[in-house]
């Protein structure tokens, strides 16, 4: 089987911040300042989650909260009986050109007991979140972040996102030609020859990835190409080079393909994103 997420990691790196450790009660609205998305585990107690003014889940067992990106949001907890939080801040390299970022829905929430696969690395981090060792700031977020890994494979592995690039990386034989793609993104990558790496006709290909990815193979790939130029032009990459590596043919053409994508060319976009 193709490793689906190494090339998504090799590109577009995450890491994750704990910022909140223990119990919480009463009303608790969450700042959303920045760009960073948020994690909470809740090992116990029963929360309500309110997004704005509507109630958005309520919690009554040990669960995962995901936030890719901020959201307004306050939990809602009984005075009387506190509810255990582990919370981290989580930032995706790239913001929002970062398609793991944007493959996920505004918030998640699940059981615990719907991730079997991550029992154990959870346990390490309550174990963790409850000692006062040295290095414990470090150790939890670095076993956040391998949370989060795990957390894409049980996604994909249980089809829990149905639309979009983990719902095509979870079919066994989109993954194919998406890895392809995420792999070698200066490739003439025709729609016939996707549907070859994919083992599909033509036809059969080009339908089941615009109905499963929301968009069109060569929309994908432009997607996938742009990110990576957004996060080369930020390391100081020259536009001539970044047209190389993305498979442009030419200086123009990258730049025509950059503005359809994100409204301005690349050096207006890196005048706008310098930091």
């Amino acid at each position: 089987m193709v490793d689906r997420l190494a090339s998504l990691f090799e590109h577009f790196s995450l890491s994750a911040h704990t910022f909140q450790s223990g119990p919480l009660c009463g009303t608790n609205i969450v700042a959303t300042e920045g760009s960073f998305g948020q994690l909470h585990l809740i090992r116990e107690g029963n929360v309500a989650v309110w997004h704005g003014r509507k109630h958005a889940y309520s919690i009554t067992e040990p669960s995962l909260l995901f936030y890719p990106r901020p959201l307004q949001r306050h939990f809602v907890v009984a005075e009387q009986t506190p509810a255990q939080f582990l919370c981290a801040n989580v930032s995706f390299e790239g913001n929002e050109a970062n398609p793991i970022a944007s493959a996920l829905p505004d918030s998640l929430c699940l059981p615990l007991r719907a991730l079997p696969n991550c029992e154990q690395v959870l346990s390490l981090l309550f174990a963790e979140a409850q000692a006062c060792h040295c290095g414990r700031q470090v150790l939890l977020d670095r076993l956040l972040e391998v949370f989060l890994v795990q957390l894409l494979r049980e996604l994909m592995e249980n089809q829990v996102i149905k639309v979009g690039m983990l719902a095509g990386l979870a079919h066994q034989n989109l993954r194919r030609a998406i890895v392809a793609m995420h792999e070698q993104p200066e490739e003439d990558w025709a729609v016939e020859r996707l549907a070859n790496e994919a083992h599909m006709s033509r036809s059969v290909f080009s339908n089941l990835f615009r109905e499963t990815i929301g968009q069109t193979p060569a929309k994908y790939l432009q997607s996938w190409r742009i990110g990576l130029v957004q996060k080369w032009l930020k390391s100081g990459m020259p536009l001539k080079l970044v047209a190389e590596e993305a498979g442009y043919k030419s200086e123009s053409a990258l730049s025509r393909a950059f503005k359809a994508q994100s409204g301005l060319s690349p050096r207006l976009w890196l005048i706008d994103n310098r930091n």
